[in-house]
């Protein structure tokens, strides 16, 4: 767009190095080194900008004149320039006031967004206007780009679903409207404006407008477009901020909500009813993890952000529901990484009369569907690896995995000790320091299995991948395998070396079910105690997590649940922030969070 270039050749520096003409209300033509391939474009701001200028130094006018010199200026997006910024467009505010204009409207009437207008004109032909009485438009959005001729002003509006060029001549605006919109108008104030349809000469389509009003009005300068808002820390920490600078930002959360709404419409097609289960629990169950901990003053009793939400939904199954599914934020008190955040969103399903069967095949179901509906295909990339969703996806045991990546065939195994002597030495030039301390720690063959595929399998799962029958020892919640003693029917959904899903055939004998959280919460407590008898070694202090040292609280209502009795039953969590990084490319589950947790500011 014509507005846009100018916006595309300003910069935050350029702010201090604008020239101050007659007033500061004046626009003032602003001189700079351009690549020879664009056009020669002037960008032209508003009355803050000159004031600010004024404000640093003696008036200097002139189109050529140098740049005041870098000692003379604050630095580009430094808090004297940000808070100059704002001192000028308050007064704007208070002359708005004064002239009997309210900055901050209550409502805009308006009749088309961007992508409308530009789908009714398209074939309005360069040079032409449409001025019927079906062409009164108004439109109301961001202002992202502006530049003046005289008597002509140039200025880009955006609102959520495009940008559209506002035409605006001094002859078709009534009283001093022109004036204002040069002296008091900036970019990033919001404005509603009325006119008809036009194409430029050189094929812009615009609103030529014969009114305008500022709807808010922006007290801070946008950043500027060449560097935009590239602080990461500050791109999460002012998401707002980093959506309007940076639209493939904001265009990853349309998407996220396009993935959310294809899940819900995926299950719902197959039967499946939402409910919602309590996000504050008397216990924290249905997943190994640290939970956060508050108190309810009324009740008098501790209280836990849930770190899942399948104990409830099971008990919708006792209560009579065949199929169940919730949507619902999880809060996990553990560490921060690109793949981890302490909230983050799941969606977990149950369907009785199934098995971890029939829990693939919705797996796939939901990805391959998600996929299509926002890229249209099943072949992505992400981060220079092209994936394939096509079905079916491969299915294979945990045992041979491991065994597979490194010649260690945990079914030989009777001993723990000997399974612990095997592994360190098959896998010593492999393995870290950390790495070998939790193996020698492992209670259990099965923990051993869990850590080798951990650190040796797990990361070269690019390629979508069922992993499945788990051994008992880390599954509480899953039923024992109907063939093979010491594993349970479960699997883990796996791309991009990434745990996507996990899901079971449901434990529903409610004494194996006692017996399995007791020896869990029985195994945790001696880790936790471990933990506390080793806080004077150095090195142990050193290797081990923060998560050693929480209390598992013991769910007995759940298993009275399960006394009542529950159906054969099947049921799946699955990462929807994860689901979403893959299907939009991102690196870091923070981009794919609107506000993820961060630290305080220093």
């Amino acid at each position: 767009m014509e507005a846009l270039k100018a916006w595309s050749l300003s910069s935050s520096q350029q702010l201090k190095h604008l020239i101050a003409t007659h007033s500061a209300a004046t626009f003032a033509a602003l001189p700079r080194r351009r690549p020879s391939n664009v056009k020669p474009s002037i960008r032209f701001c508003s009355s803050n900008s000159s004031m600010d200028t004024a404000a640093a130094g003696p008036n200097q006018s002139g189109r050529n004149r140098r740049p005041p010199s870098s000692s003379s200026v604050a630095a580009p997006g430094s808090t004297s320039d940000r808070d100059a910024v704002r001192a000028i467009r308050i007064k704007k505010v208070e002359e708005l006031r004064s002239k009997g204009l309210e900055p901050y409207a209550y409502k805009w009437e308006r009749t088309h967004t961007a992508h409308e207008l530009q789908n009714i004109y398209k074939q309005l032909a360069n040079g032409d206007e449409a001025n019927g009485d079906r062409d009164h438009v108004s439109v109301a959005g961001r202002i992202m780009g502006r530049r003046a001729f005289g008597k002509l002003a140039f200025l880009t509006l955006r609102d959520d679903s495009g940008m559209i060029q506002l035409y605006c001549e001094k002859e078709k605006l009534s009283g001093d409207q022109f004036e204002q919109l040069k002296t008091l108008v900036d970019i990033g104030d919001i404005l509603g404006a009325c006119g008809t349809m036009k194409r430029t000469e050189k094929g812009e389509l615009s609103v030529l407008v014969t009114s305008f009003m500022i709807l808010t009005k922006s007290l801070l300068p946008l950043p500027d477009k060449y560097h935009g808002l590239t602080d990461v820390e500050k791109r999460y920490r002012q998401r707002y901020v980093d959506m309007i600078a940076n639209l493939e930002v904001a265009e990853t959360f349309r998407k996220r909500a396009k993935i959310m709404s294809e899940i819900r419409k995926t299950v719902e097609s197959l039967g499946f009813v939402e409910v919602e289960t309590p996000v504050l629990q008397g216990s924290a169950g249905g997943a190994e993890a640290r939970p956060f901990v508050t108190y309810h003053n009324t009740l008098g009793r501790e209280l836990f952000l849930r770190i899942a939400t399948e104990l409830h939904l099971k008990r919708m199954l006792v209560g009579g529901f065949e199929k169940v599914y919730e949507i619902g934020r999880i809060f996990r008190n553990e560490g921060i990484s690109a793949r981890h955040n302490p909230e983050f969103t799941t969606i977990e399903m149950y369907e009785a009369y199934s098995d971890y069967e029939s829990m693939m095949l919705m797996a796939e179901e939901i990805v391959t569907r998600c996929a299509l509906a926002v890229h249209g295909k099943l072949t992505i990339d992400y981060q220079g690896t092209e994936i394939s969703l096509e079905r079916p996806w491969r299915r294979e045991t945990m045992q041979n995995l491991v065994k597979e990546a490194s010649g260690i065939d945990f079914s030989s195994f009777d001993v723990l000790k000997v399974a612990k002597e095997v592994t360190l030495r098959v896998l010593e030039k492999s393995l870290e320091h950390q790495d070998k301390l939790a193996i020698e720690s492992c209670p259990s063959i099965g923990h051993i299995l869990n850590e080798v595929f951990e650190i040796v399998v797990e990361p070269k799962l690019m390629q979508p991948t069922f992993v499945v029958d788990y051994p008992i020892e880390i599954s509480p919640l899953a039923k024992p395998h109907r063939r093979t003693a010491g594993l349970t029917e479960r699997f883990e959904l796996f791309i991009c070396g990434r745990e996507l899903a996990n899901a079971f055939s449901e434990l529903t004998d409610p004494l194996d079910q006692r017996t399995r959280l007791e020896e869990q919460i029985r195994q945790h407590n001696s880790k936790r105690s471990k933990a506390d008898h080793e806080e004077n070694d150095e090195e142990q202090k050193a290797t081990k997590t923060s998560n050693d040292s929480y209390e598992v609280v013991f769910d007995d209502d759940f298993l009275t649940a399960l006394e009542y009795g529950m159906p054969p039953a099947s049921g799946m969590g699955l990462g929807i922030d994860r689901l979403v990084m893959l299907l939009t490319n991102s690196a870091s589950i923070r981009d794919v969070i609107a506000f993820p947790a961060l630290k305080t500011p220093q």
